[in-house]
């Protein structure tokens, strides 16, 4: 793995041009890649709570040898600092990405893309992140680009003055950018494929939504994430905290004169309390009623994107990267469970179903599988089950195989280096240890890259006999409605909820 910098004493360098000017990149391990280039203006000064505007175009070449800077952001807390290392790359043009090619040259048949959105929280990640280099999509035929986008408050801050999900314009502005460029990396404008985990699949669930994305993209994954919005009032909450702690009026216009650092140290406050169970303060997608004129959820499941390939999935034991290191996972007993129960009304039944398909599970561990399901895997599963029918096929996977790692199990995150085929990096083997079995990777990296190019996996699309893939201990298997029990147990529940 390299660090994203090249030197030219030992690499080849390649120029290709755009529509803002020619950028030079290196061929690194067989694969050409370009770190860097701005696909919007760089969100600072009056720019700063702004919708994303077009860069500036420039003569001469361009270097895009390094990856360029990242979001303002502060690292993830302990103990997860540790387990997801998160880069911070100084400087002002954070509207900026990366491409991985095999052919950075034109061709009239085109290589399928994918455009890959990071996770955090919307509050950490960048696409610098060393688990996404994008090297063996590149060497399996697919153009990888990755993608920064504005976190925080300055990317998800509601206020009366700005426009509203400004990360997610970032983040159409550069689908944009890829529509009227990539051709000239050797990708295909027409076979695009979405893709994001965690927050990075809220946003593209969003996506899917809003109007404005409409023929950007062919095909979209969701890992570990599902479509979610809320409206502007319910998100307010947060920016109006950040301004109580600093002083200023809750407008665009007094957080634009803040100083960046004392920024996010006041966000950093605001968010960085709670827990899994009693909650914390976050930032939210909103229903703005311009990019999303409803709720993503409501929307998809009313015909939205119909036409869009679907591959979505999650892990089996989500719910152990945000219980365990902390110990929440030892401090949950059977009276918070039954309080937690409460809170979140689920239905007794469905409790029981859960202990007892679980005997040996201690209460934290139920509370753990059952929040994993009413989170993502039972909105997952209602998602394609909306679709059924679709034009658009749908695919659902699980990746179940657990890493030794601190008792982590099957956790949320854990399937990025399997899905990027980067076992071998360091801040890879933090999260799986150093034996994750490589057989595995190539079998879900491949379902990656087929999907890309063909919209078909390599497994039946969703119907009623409810098929997922496993990529689990015992390798890849084909598993028809797993855990129908516990799903059937929520059934109550939405007609409680709806």
């Amino acid at each position: 793995m390299t660090d994203g910098r090249v030197t030219a004493a030992r690499v080849k360098h390649v120029r290709v041009p755009t529509a803002y000017g020619v950028v030079r990149g290196a061929v690194e391990r067989g694969v050409a890649v370009f770190r860097g280039i701005p696909y919007a203006a760089p969100p600072v000064g009056a720019r700063r709570f702004r919708a994303p505007g077009p860069p500036e175009p420039w003569t001469g070449v361009r270097d895009a040898l390094a990856y360029g800077p990242t979001a303002p952001k502060r690292p993830y807390a302990p103990p997860l600092d540790r387990l997801l290392p998160d880069p911070a790359v100084p400087g002002e043009g954070c509207l900026n990405l990366n491409v991985w090619t095999p052919s950075p040259k034109p061709d009239p048949a085109g290589l399928p893309v994918l455009v890959w959105i990071h996770g955090g929280s919307l509050l950490h990640g960048s696409s610098a992140v060393p688990v996404y280099d994008g090297t063996a999509f590149a060497r399996d035929g697919v153009v990888l680009v990755s993608v920064n986008y504005r976190l925080g408050v300055e990317g998800f801050g509601v206020f009366p003055d700005a426009p509203a999900n400004r990360g997610l314009l970032d983040q159409l502005a550069a689908l944009a950018w890829v529509r009227d460029n990539i051709a000239a990396f050797g990708g295909d404008p027409d076979r695009v494929t979405v893709a994001g985990e965690s927050a990075g699949a809220v946003s593209v669930a969003a996506l899917l939504a809003a109007p404005r994305a409409a023929g950007l993209f062919r095909r979209a994954v969701l890992q570990s994430g599902v479509p979610a919005a809320v409206a502007p009032e319910a998100a307010r909450g947060t920016t109006g905290l950040i301004a109580k702690r600093l002083g200023v009026p809750a407008t665009a216009a007094a957080f634009a004169a803040v100083d960046p650092e004392a920024l996010l140290t006041a966000q950093t406050e605001v968010t960085g309390g709670g827990d899994p169970l009693t909650g914390r303060t976050s930032f939210q997608l909103v229903v703005d009623g311009e990019l999303l004129p409803r709720d993503p959820a409501e929307a998809l499941r009313s015909g939205a994107a119909a036409e869009v390939d679907l591959l979505v999935g999650a892990t089996t034991e989500e719910y152990r990267l945000w219980f365990v290191p902390g110990g929440l996972t030892e401090r949950v007993g059977r009276l918070k469970l039954r309080l937690a129960l409460l809170k979140f009304r689920i239905p007794n039944a469905t409790a029981r179903t859960y202990r007892a398909n679980r005997p040996d599970a201690t209460p934290g561990e139920i509370l753990g599988a059952l929040a994993t399901d009413l989170l993502l895997r039972v909105p997952l599963n209602r998602l394609a089950d909306a679709r059924a029918g679709a034009p658009g096929a749908s695919y659902v996977y699980e990746f179940g195989w657990p890493s030794p790692v601190q008792r982590l199990g099957a956790c949320h995150a854990l399937e990025l280096g399997f899905v990027f085929d980067t076992l071998a990096h360091p801040d890879t083997v933090a999260l799986t240890g150093p034996d994750a079995p490589q057989e595995l990777a190539d079998a879900m990296h491949r379902a990656w890259v087929e999907f890309a190019a063909t919209g078909d996996p390599g497994w039946p699309s969703w119907d009623t006999s409810r098929p997922v893939r496993l990529f689990g201990p015992a390798g890849p298997a084909l598993v028809l409605a797993p855990r129908d029990d516990e799903l059937r147990g929520w059934e109550p529940y939405r007609s409680a909820r709806t």
